[in-house]
């Protein structure tokens, strides 16, 4: 695309995917998605990673456009999901005397997706640091294990000091749609690499030693201005800090007498003061979305309908995603309805038992069938106390 400028030598070739439904077979995506590749043009001509099979033709297009009859010399792989190394064959058969430059981990997950020929003799195995000039660009490499495959590294370019940080640092959306990275980037961090705080931090660290002028993810907008405010989110997301001072709740309700304990809640923690309260209805809203405000605010209430003498399915499912994804580090309050044998308190509190550093908060709301006088007087107390400092 013609209209987004990386610098004179490196040449964006990605391509916007609007027609998506869900990325990943997942992730509900309304602005699309970007899948991004550069191309570095110097002595020796350097593709940084292909894209999805969806926008095959369009960027090939782009590939050619850049390249004005040159050849690739360097293909460098940064990560083999699908939506980026799908086009590894084709491009491999199109310039069969390119090279193929990724870790060990990399060949392994090639060997496995593609036949390409004479792929022993195409290898460039690099290790932490290594180098690779072309002319005026030196390619330095650092692997990035579980950030979010074994395979993961990313490449600083010496020169001109840009970062291709693979899926770091990407955010859902299209490239031509206008929106605030923060949301889609955060609701893309928790959701996709949210499980892997501890590597993110790892790579944020090697990050740290080197002078950094530009990030070029593999999805989002190429960010060029405010580094440090993207670093430090990450740098946030990835310790399982609490971002924002707030209560978000999650509740599942089945007749709506779930959800009425949740308005009465709600309605009390605002007039006592909560900065900030977030609803999720999780038989209806975007669980992604959901699973990205359980992250950012440090309170949460989980509230849910007695089903089958466990809990109601859409809770169920929840909880089990943000285990998951590694969730931890926030004070927690559970209100539970039932109306012969409330179950659902003991259910989610077991599953959540099982992550780490959650602070339960007493008292654990029973609602039978409907709220009334003496379950508002609880739900008033459990208020109370998960505003506590």
């Amino acid at each position: 695309m013609k209209d987004i400028k990386v610098t004179d030598s490196v040449k964006y070739i990605g391509a916007n995917d609007r027609d998506i439904d869900l990325f990943e077979s997942q992730y509900v995506v309304p602005n699309g998605i970007s899948y991004n590749s550069y191309l570095i043009k110097d002595e020796k001509n350097v593709v940084m990673d292909t894209i999805d099979r969806r926008k095959t033709e369009e960027w090939i297009k782009n590939l050619e456009e850049e390249l004005q009859g040159e050849k690739v010399d360097y293909l460098v792989v940064s990560h083999m999901e699908p939506d980026h190394a799908f086009n590894i064959g084709l491009l491999s058969s199109k310039y069969p005397e390119m090279k193929i430059v990724g870790n060990d981990k990399t060949f392994t997950f090639i060997n496995q997706f593609f036949d390409i020929e004479n792929l022993e003799e195409r290898k460039v195995i690099v290790k932490e640091a290594d180098t690779l000039n072309i002319g005026k660009h030196t390619l330095q490499f650092f692997m990035a294990p579980m950030v979010h495959w074994p395979e993961v590294m990313v490449t600083y370019e010496q020169t001109e000091k840009i970062l291709f940080s693979a899926d770091g640092f990407g955010k859902f959306g299209a490239l031509d749609v206008e929106e605030d990275w923060l949301c889609e980037a955060r609701r893309y961090y928790f959701n996709i690499v949210g499980k892997y705080g501890a590597p993110v931090q790892s790579l944020l660290k090697k990050a740290s030693g080197v002078d950094i002028k530009m990030i070029c993810p593999l999805h989002g907008p190429i960010l060029k201005e405010n580094l440090g405010y993207y670093i430090e989110k990450y740098n946030i997301w990835s310790s399982y800090i609490p971002e924002d001072d707030g209560v978000f709740i999650a509740y599942a309700s089945i007749y709506g007498n779930t959800r009425q304990a949740v308005e009465y809640i709600t309605r009390v923690l605002e007039e006592k003061g909560a900065k900030k309260v977030v609803l999720a209805d999780l038989t209806r809203d975007d669980m992604a979305e959901a699973v990205e405000d359980a992250f950012r605010y440090d309170k949460v209430i989980f509230a849910a309908s007695s089903y089958n003498a466990g809990v109601f399915p859409p809770m169920e499912q929840f909880l089990h995603l943000l285990q998951g994804k590694n969730y931890q580090n926030r004070k927690v309050g559970i209100i539970e309805n039932g109306s012969w044998a409330p179950s659902a308190g003991k259910c989610m509190k077991n599953i959540l038992e099982q992550m780490k550093d959650l602070k339960f908060i007493d008292p654990l709301v029973t609602i039978k069938s409907r709220i009334n006088d003496g379950s508002k007087k609880e739900l008033e107390n459990l208020a109370n106390a998960i505003l506590e400092k």
